[in-house]
């Protein structure tokens, strides 16, 4: 760990030398296609859900174009000790204890019951600007007369909404919910939800913190056993303020609200806007982007943050993140020269959840499967992840380029084998436009169309998928260090030398 900061100029000032240490996504190919959210990359294997927390921060439901420093870090660490925190109440979706990189979260694979538990402690965000608006029925529950702004609910309230993978999410009554998942289901997450939430507050609570409200996903393993997942707690999923700033500002609030002079907090704040109680979530980058003139329901773009509020976010993030798990942050380490995605990629590799390399084998038409099936049992041979994909360069062009534009951001070393008949444009096209080494290996091994392309496509030509496996696998033993495949080379050199010389009767 990097030497300790101690306060928050010091914080700002690392802050700032990071600026440009970030993850802005994370493509690993051999996981497969990944689905996209607004911050995260999430990869489905077999056993697991492999998520991997970007820098990207999003409001009103726009993904900004600036990123956060730390931040995909800070929600992992929050969650993961979150969840550790509450195995008690639930079991946690978690594979292990510990996080396999800062930015990378693994859980066990499992049935999303599709609910966003919502529980809400305080009068705050939406709830309250559509109660300022006379809204006073939110999912069904109906709110008494006389609540303002900021102001604690008489108790927690259960406000769930749909989970929408684009756009917005709708509010839920609980009977909606229970006919989506079944009532049994409905109850449990709901009484669930109650009890992470009242241990996630006093937690805080004890660290000086009030969680305002947040929200929890669950998912149903193949016992049908609800486990919490996702995220539990994080500054994104949750709206967190400082106790002191709560208990000086509110007070005052509520006094001046008595005098009759506003018809609602949010008037008041525009003469008092040093009343705002500072928040320890997403709420900074919206307020941030109002106050530089964003209107959420006329712009279609949001603008950039300036550095001085990039900083600030991710003060804010790390600030709650030793707050609440009562750890110093940690900082990287000035000694270890590494990108955030050559980072991601190693630990992966270390735990064992990737082999650190992948070969995405290209054809021209259907009709070449059967040759596709032939390279791919060969890099098998090597324990070489590899896909298959069909993509034709004379009738598909774009499409084939934006494969290949795709493959060029993975973070983990690539090869590409090309298979293509007749008059291989594939080939010449895959060499231009890819960042990684191209092996042309055709159906007719005795096709030459793919040796005489133009300066600048550089792909090598090997006839047999055995040897362009054997290729790739020198390639990736030797330049990516992977041991597997050196040790396979080193295998089937000797046993191909043994078989010779068992064969050879007048072998000594």
């Amino acid at each position: 760990m990097a030497s300790a900061v101690t306060n928050k100029e010091d914080y700002k000032a690392r802050i700032e030398e990071n600026l440009d240490n970030t993850l802005a996504e994370c493509f690993i190919p051999e996981l497969g296609m990944p689905m996209k959210g607004k911050v995260r990359e999430i990869y489905f294997t077999d056993a697991n859900v492999v998520m991997v927390t970007n820098d990207r921060v999003s409001a009103f439901d726009y993904v900004l174009p600036n990123l956060i420093p730390f931040k995909g870090q800070v929600l992992n660490t929050i969650s993961q000790w979150a969840m550790n925190s509450t195995k008690d109440i639930v079991p946690n979706a978690m594979v292990g204890d510990d996080l396999v990189d800062p930015a990378v979260v693994v859980q066990k694979k499992m049935k999303n019951v599709g609910v966003e538990c919502i529980i809400r402690g305080y009068l705050w965000g939406s709830m309250a600007a559509a109660y300022e608006k006379g809204d006073r029925t939110f999912c069904g529950l109906k709110l008494e007369e006389g609540l303002i702004r900021f102001q604690k609910l008489p108790t927690p309230i259960f406000t769930p909404t749909t989970k929408a993978e684009v756009g917005h999410d709708e509010n839920m009554t609980m009977e909606e919910v229970a006919s989506y998942c079944g009532a049994d289901v409905a109850r449990q997450m709901k009484e669930l939800s109650f009890k992470l939430y009242e241990r996630g507050a006093q937690l805080m609570r004890d660290r000086g913190l009030i969680l305002l409200d947040t929200k929890y996903e669950f998912g149903v393993d193949e016992n049908g056993v609800l486990h919490v997942i996702d995220e539990v707690n994080t500054p994104d999923s949750s709206r967190m303020c400082d106790v002191k700033e709560w208990e000086s500002k509110f007070p005052q609030i509520e006094k001046l609200m008595n005098d009759g002079n506003y018809r609602n907090v949010s008037d008041l704040l525009k003469d008092h806007p040093h009343l705002k109680p500072a928040e320890f979530s997403k709420q900074y980058v919206r307020d941030a982007l109002l106050d530089m003139g964003f209107k959420p329901d006329r712009d279609k773009a949001v603008p950039k943050l300036s550095n001085e509020h990039v900083v600030e976010c991710a003060y804010r993030y790390i600030a709650v993140c030793e707050r609440v798990t009562g750890q110093p942050f940690e900082w990287p380490s000035k000694a270890v020269k590494m990108t955030p995605e050559e980072r991601v990629c190693s630990n992966l590799r270390h735990h064992g959840f990737i082999k650190g390399c992948c070969v995405a084998v290209f054809a021209g038409s259907d009709s070449d499967k059967p040759h596709i099936d032939k390279c791919q049992a060969e890099l098998a041979k090597y324990g070489i992840p590899s896909h298959y994909r069909i993509c034709s360069a004379h009738k598909q062009p774009t499409r084939l380029e934006f494969a290949l534009q795709m493959y060029n951001k993975s973070i983990e070393p690539m090869a590409i084998i090309a298979s293509a008949g007749g008059t291989d444009a594939l080939s010449g096209t895959a060499s231009f436009l890819s960042v990684w080494p191209v092996v042309s290996c055709p159906p007719d091994p005795h096709n030459p169309s793919c040796i005489g392309n133009p300066p600048l496509s550089s792909n090598v030509y090997v006839q047999r998928p055995g040897n362009a496996a054997r290729f790739i696998a020198q390639m990736f033993g030797s330049c990516c260090n992977v041991k597997s495949i050196r040790g396979a080379l080193v295998d089937e050199a000797h046993g191909k030398v043994k078989k010779l010389i068992d064969a050879d009767k007048w072998s000594a």
